[in-house]
């Protein structure tokens, strides 16, 4: 099974998905005159409240909203980036670098830039497709765009049911198993935890905070969020900051590796070889992974924001993207390779990959506090992904079986999951986790295409109306 995943993520993530992604963004780009990029700024003023022309976009203030089931753009926000920032940021940035080389780092950021109007675009059609459940609760997404918003009815009825089946499953693998993976392994290498024990105590919490739903963890996201995006950007800047000598042959080095043919990295890679074919796949599926760009999940959050604007709330969910990759994962990135890490062997003689390489570029300043900096980086990044991520699935649960109250047993089992993904190989999750992740961007990078001139348009009109400057 290991070595079929393998051949299938092989498969799934090859030039012509690359392409794809990549191409897909760029077009939207293209399409919208640049705009999520020229406006990034006032994207930013919109998350921390500092836009004045926002008056009469339809923007509530505070946690949640007057209305059942609503919560507000911020929270939205803040659920989307727990869900984004885990994993990926510190345990995949590491493998994209060892398995693609440094110049992964820089494949990363460009799918980034590109993904910006990628995430804006689905989330403002989430936004503008949504509907109310049955208890009156606005949801939507990718599969309720495919299903109201589709030319050919019949088609986005089964686009968005496949869309739906293949969220469940990611929800199960990347916004679970790998996420209790990551911090069973840590714990283990860290605290000498067993991964049942860690297994037992995040299935336990897990499913006390997602039986609450919605409003209970946008609660939570709305304070963990912040705080620990901070704690990992001031321990990873310290790392950079102490090897300030080695930036700039670091910089050298990642552009070099990210556009040679076949080429061995330098000092500050060790001894991985790594072509620019295995840089841009490494980098954009692991950059994918961690900003979630043409996924369509964040836009199943984006859908629950109290808001009647779905551009501004666009230009909200696509900051997501900013501070996930262009901030963190390139702090991850340059701290591993100032550090010196990339390339490192443990006493056996094997390369050290995923948490154990983050581990030894903290312990460089850190000493032996560098694995419990990792260790609790990571528990705090996944814990957040895996709560925010139940959300994302049980929506497409409940579009698949039609009736709210099975969400119980979504919930349930989702808890149970994570149980599992603590005592799985780490190859396995990761490799399932991928495959979802193709499977998902077709239908939704499809949808988006089709209806990308509903988004110029909306943008467009968003454009005149605000005067953005």
């Amino acid at each position: 099974m290991a070595e079929l995943l393998k051949q299938v993520d092989t498969v799934v993530w090859g030039p012509g998905m690359l392409a794809f992604m990549l191409g897909t963004g760029l077009y939207l780009l293209i399409r919208m005159r640049f705009l999520p990029v020229r406006n990034l700024g006032y994207a930013l003023r919109c998350v921390i409240g500092r836009d004045k022309r926002a008056v009469g976009t339809g923007c509530k203030r505070g946690l949640t909203a007057k209305r059942e089931g609503e919560i507000s753009p911020l929270s939205s926000l803040t659920t989307e980036l727990a869900a984004t920032i885990g994993t990926g940021n510190i345990v995949g940035v590491a493998t994209a670098m060892l398995l693609g080389g440094p110049g992964a780092l820089f494949w990363m950021i460009v799918a980034a830039f590109v993904g910006l109007s990628t995430k804006f675009a689905e989330s403002m059609l989430a936004v503008k497709y949504r509907t109310r459940d049955e208890s009156g609760s606005f949801v939507g997404g990718p599969m309720y765009t495919m299903l109201r918003g589709f030319p050919i009815r019949r088609l986005g009825k089964l686009l968005g049911g496949l869309y739906a089946l293949f969220a469940v499953f990611a929800s199960f693998g990347m916004g679970n198993m790998t996420q209790s993976n990551s911090i069973a392994v840590s714990f283990r290498e860290t605290f000498k935890i067993s991964e049942a024990k860690t297994g037992l105590i995040l299935t336990i919490l897990v499913i006390l905070i997602v039986l609450g739903g919605i409003r209970s963890i946008s609660r939570i996201t709305l304070y963990m969020v912040p705080c620990m995006a901070l704690f990992y950007i001031l321990g990873a800047g310290a790392v950079i900051v102490l090897h300030l000598d080695r930036l700039p042959g670091c910089l050298t080095e990642i552009l070099r590796m990210a556009c040679s043919g076949e080429a061995v990295a330098g000092g500050v890679g060790g001894a991985v070889v790594a072509s620019m074919q295995d840089a841009m796949r490494w980098g954009v599926s692991r950059g994918v992974f961690s900003n979630e760009a043409g996924l369509g999940a964040g836009g199943i959050t984006a859908a629950a924001a109290d808001t009647t604007s779905p551009v501004r709330q666009g230009y909200i969910s696509m900051t997501g993207v900013f501070f996930d990759t262009i901030v963190i994962c390139t702090l991850t990135g340059l701290a591993l390779s100032c550090s010196g890490a990339i390339g490192m062997r443990d006493e056996k003689g094997c390369l050290l990959t995923g948490t154990a390489l983050t581990i030894a570029a903290f312990s460089t300043v850190f000493g032996r506090l560098g694995g419990s900096f990792v260790s609790m980086g990571i528990a705090l990044f996944a814990f957040a992904t895996i709560i925010a991520w139940e959300y994302q699935g049980e929506c497409a649960f409940v579009f698949l079986v039609r009736k709210k109250r099975y969400c119980i047993l979504y919930r349930f089992v989702y808890g149970l999951i994570t149980f599992v993904g603590a005592v799985c190989t780490l190859e396995v999750v990761w490799d399932f986790s991928d495959i979802m992740n193709a499977l998902m961007a077709l239908p939704n990078l499809f949808c988006v295409i089709v209806l990308s001139h509903v988004v110029c348009r909306e943008i467009n009109d968003y454009e005149k109306r605000i005067k953005i400057r």
